[in-house]
């Protein structure tokens, strides 16, 4: 299945984000490509947040940041339950979390084969972290 992609706005849009949830204190943030291992998304972002509040803010400013950019948000989910939000805008799902839900289902190590090109940490910017590293 040959896939039509958009490179340089994904990009775009990959760094928008990653500094959109810098900017809202969001922590622990890593960009995982997933192109070669699934057909559902290019790119997963992972956030932690300290509080419900707090991851609910920074999916507003993922919805806010993608729209601002000219992107369908596709879909929103977890507002109600907390603890994890999902926001899917198509070629990218962003998945924010609470420390302990991050620490229990290990996105990273589900897909910890997948290139992992930043790491970015609050106040660090452009942090490269190799694969499989926590």
């Amino acid at each position: 299945m040959v896939r039509t992609r958009k490179p340089l706005r994904t990009e775009r849009l990959l760094a928008l984000l990653e500094v959109s949830l810098r900017d809202h204190r969001g922590t622990e943030i890593l960009r995982l490509d997933v192109r070669e291992l699934t057909t559902v998304t290019d790119y997963l972002i992972l956030a932690s947040g300290t509080s419900d509040r707090q991851l609910r803010t920074l999916a507003e400013r993922v919805r806010e940041t993608a729209q601002a950019a000219g992107h369908q948000v596709l879909g929103s989910e977890g507002e109600k339950t907390g603890g994890w939000m999902l926001v899917d805008l198509g070629d990218i799902v962003v998945h924010l979390m609470l420390p302990e839900a991050r620490s229990f289902y290990q996105l990273e190590k589900l897909w910890g084969w997948a290139e992992q090109p930043v790491v970015a940490k609050a106040g660090k910017r452009g942090t490269r972290k190799p694969a499989g590293t926590p």
